[in-house]
């Protein structure tokens, strides 16, 4: 066989690889309203930077007449290419490919792109459509996972990982995403559970669809599970494309600052008059966080889930920061365990990877109730307040309306080490609101008055002493708990100019191995 032969063969082994499973399985693939392995890649990357490895790979198992079934590539196409010019490895299941089932070889393929991306330093992207092991090799299929399940852990905190979940995964395929920082979903086109509907009906006898047990819609509503949820798949790569422009390729990089031509000092009059004067009215946050960004521009995370509180990632003069705020609009931004979950793990993520956390409060304490204490608020709760006492990254703080009891503490106070706490002058910052404070330290006298309209009378005036003592900001700032008091409308200009004086802040936590969160 002469050179041109041999490129020949080369070409030809190219195509075959490309191929994956074959036209027929390609077809099918696209009737369902799915892209391959290697179209997604190229919505994913920008044109014609993916570099592809081990496209030669094969399967090396010889039981159940496997070997007379050879696919170059086995099953799964990996490699790294550069979104918006920055590199990222990542890795796409063929589901053509025996359902995109994971073998020893699949495995390798995946753990190599996942090493060389912790030595480079760069984010790994996995896309998930996978069938499950691949039952015919046994042990070493789940060996396999577990050595991905190793470098997921080992990775975590020093690359961000992403995944997107475009078809099945069930079983212990669920926990490589789990331990990654964001997932994302198709809608009615993915799905995940540890178990799936059938064994769910022989084990417990309940009957339940594949989309109610583990759909897109499911996971990013009640369990918490997905992060993102996109309409179809090229959506959902668009979004991971934006989702990596707000992050540092690493851990010891700070997140890349672009261009900005919305003025820092732009005034928004509107937040002038945004706290409704009813204590029982409620606002979107939204719009408070809307009007104070660059070009109104908010990337929201886990949108569907928790919705009283509210987080994601934006831009202050071309610096990308992470976003919690409570949301008023709903159970009037109170704090349960959902919410402290969803939070907490936001501000970790923030920490991890150099992102200025800007918090916005309006919190009107802990939900109370039965459920709540049952379920561990006390520890879910802990977990908010952890996650805000350990992070280093610059911790701005707004407080716009009310800031109650232990909740106050949480949402990134001045002793939780806040850099720099402001607030509204709509401000209220107190052990608890009037009505419950009156009743506890007027309790005796309350007894003792037998009219209603005395007792009205009475509970009025202290509610209005207690306000006018307690429902503003002046009383915090005495002690220095706020910084200073500042005018809504400035508050962008505020923030950009905290950003910047913070910018080569540097605190430190004291040495250990790793911390204990209260899981």
């Amino acid at each position: 066989m002469n050179s041109q032969d041999k490129i020949k063969q080369l070409i030809d082994l190219r195509e075959r690889a490309r191929k994956g499973g074959g036209e027929k399985r390609i077809k099918v693939q696209h009737s369902k309203g799915k892209h391959t392995a290697r179209e997604r890649i190229q919505i994913l990357l920008d044109e014609g930077s993916f570099e592809e490895y081990d496209m030669f790979v094969t399967h090396r198992s010889h039981d159940f007449g496997l070997e007379q079934q050879q696919y170059l590539a086995d099953g799964v196409v990996t490699g790294h290419g550069t979104i918006d010019g920055r590199i990222v490895y990542l890795y796409s299941q063929d589901f053509t490919v025996f359902g995109g089932s994971l073998s020893e070889t699949h495995a390798a393929k995946i753990c190599k792109i996942m090493d060389q991306a912790m030595k480079v330093g760069a984010p790994v992207i996995g896309i998930n459509d996978s069938g499950g092991a691949r039952i015919q090799e046994g042990v070493r299929s789940l060996a396999g996972y577990a050595e991905i399940f190793e470098r997921n852990i080992l990775a975590s905190g020093v690359i961000p990982q992403i995944s997107a979940i475009f078809g099945p995964c069930a079983g212990g395929a669920v926990y490589s995403p789990a331990l990654t920082d964001f997932i994302l979903m198709s809608d009615q086109t993915s799905y995940m559970f540890v178990t799936g509907p059938k064994v769910t009906k022989t084990v417990t006898g309940e009957t339940i669809s594949t989309e109610a047990l583990g759909g897109a819609q499911m996971h990013a509503s009640r369990s918490g599970v997905a992060h993102l949820v996109a309409g179809d798949e090229e959506e959902g790569l668009l979004m991971i494309r934006k989702l990596i422009s707000y992050m540092p390729q690493n851990n010891v990089e700070d997140p890349p600052i672009t261009e900005c031509s919305d003025p820092i000092d732009r005034l928004e009059d509107s937040l002038n008059d945004a706290i409704p004067d009813n204590p029982n009215e409620p606002y979107d946050v939204k719009d408070v966080i809307f009007a104070i960004v660059d070009h109104n521009e908010f990337f929201e995370i886990h949108r569907q889930y928790a919705m009283n509180i509210v987080v994601g990632f934006a831009k202050f003069n071309g610096m990308p920061v992470g976003i919690v705020a409570n949301q008023p609009n709903h159970m009037a931004g109170v704090l349960d365990i959902e919410a402290s979950r969803k939070a907490a793990r936001f501000v970790r993520f923030c920490d991890c990877f150099n992102l200025p956390i800007v918090t916005l409060v309006d919190v009107p304490g802990f939900l109370p109730g039965s459920a709540q204490e049952h379920g561990g608020i006390i520890l879910h709760g802990a977990k908010l307040m952890f996650a805000y006492g350990e992070a280093t990254v610059p911790k701005i703080t707004i407080t716009l309306k009310k800031s109650y009891g232990g909740a106050h503490d949480v949402m990134s106070s001045k002793q939780l080490r806040g850099d720099i706490n402001y607030a509204w002058p709509t401000a209220e910052i107190a052990v608890m609101g009037p009505k419950g404070a009156i009743e506890i330290l007027e309790g005796k006298t309350l007894k003792t008055i037998q009219e209603r309209e005395e007792m009205l009378r009475f509970v009025q005036e202290k509610e209005k002493e207690y306000k006018e003592k307690f429902a503003n900001p002046y009383e915090a700032a005495r002690y220095g708990y706020i910084d200073d008091v500042i005018e809504p409308r400035n508050t962008r200009f505020r923030i950009v100019r905290a950003l910047q004086t913070l910018a080569s802040k540097k605190d430190m936590n004291p040495p250990k191995k790793h911390s204990n969160i209260p899981l």
